[in-house]
């Protein structure tokens, strides 16, 4: 019975979101069980995607991402795949009506992680930063709002400021992986061999920006998915603390990261925050 297969691709988008990342996994359990399903098919569609871009190295990742945005396209249409992660997400963007500009765009961005290695212009950065973020929070908005058209373009602006926020701290959070392994330098006008205090407090600020506009957002959304996703917010704004204390030299050399012990801190901040009315 396809039913069966069905819940298996879910259990995979599952198993995905919460062996790829721990903090993505604790703000999506905080989400309504109503939503919550839909929120791991999402993030394990990106996720595959983001894996064969980063870390298949040694397999042919063009091939690899050219089949995968194939069958991407095959499963919408069908409305089937038997790669469980698209079965999974197609499901969902059937629920919500999730249209394919957004997962294209998406797709579109991640492509140019396969060659492009560094970005020239803040136009070339913004549309790589709307592409591999901004659509990612506007499909999950998709789902909070329940497919409502009139709260999805009210909240629009403020989903993709969170998505871009969230980005960005995973750029300098990232950035020696990226900028020596992966030989990649997202930041414009920014020479990341060489970042000091005035280039990084500059992503600093546009980050906090950022964090404003979706903070305003979070308090609009539907009770089912504000504690999910102000969690996720105050996890990275710890996020961006921390980088904000740490000597750009530093950043330059070790990936910063927030404890187990302190996310669990911060989960009890959020509930409290929640359940008083404070977002």
């Amino acid at each position: 019975m396809k039913a069966i297969f069905d819940i298996v691709s879910r259990s995979c988008s599952r198993i995905a979101t919460n062996s790829y990342s721990t903090s993505f996994s604790l703000a999506t359990k905080m989400l309504a069980p109503s939503i919550r399903q839909d929120i791991y098919n999402i993030y394990g569609f990106v996720r595959f995607a983001d894996e064969i871009v980063d870390t298949f190295h040694d397999y042919d990742k063009e091939q690899l991402f050219h089949d995968f945005e194939k069958d991407l396209y095959k499963a919408i249409e069908a409305k089937i795949s038997l790669n469980p992660i698209l079965n999974s997400f197609q499901e969902t963007v059937h629920r919500y009506g999730i249209e394919k500009d957004l997962y294209a765009a998406f797709m579109d961005s991640m492509r140019l992680d396969l060659h492009k290695s560094q970005y020239l212009s803040i136009d070339e950065y913004k549309q790589y930063i709307y592409g591999s973020a901004d659509v990612v929070g506007l499909m999950c908005l998709k789902v909070f709002v329940h497919g409502d058209q009139k709260r999805y373009d009210e909240l629009k602006d403020s989903a993709m400021s969170l998505g871009s926020a969230f980005q960005k701290v995973n750029f300098l959070r990232d950035l020696k992986a990226d900028y020596e392994d992966l030989s990649r330098s997202y930041f414009p006008n920014v020479d990341l061999s060489e970042l000091n205090e005035s280039n990084k407090q500059q992503i600093i600020n546009e980050i906090e920006e950022d964090f404003k506009k979706g903070l305003e957002g979070i308090a609009q959304l539907p009770v089912e998915a504000r504690f999910g996703v102000y969690t996720a917010y105050i996890y990275y704004n710890k996020l961006l603390q921390k980088l904000k204390r740490i000597p750009s030299l530093e950043i330059r050399k070790r990936r910063v990261r927030v404890p187990n012990y302190q996310k669990a801190g911060l989960l009890a901040k959020s509930y409290i925050s929640f359940r008083l009315n404070l977002i």
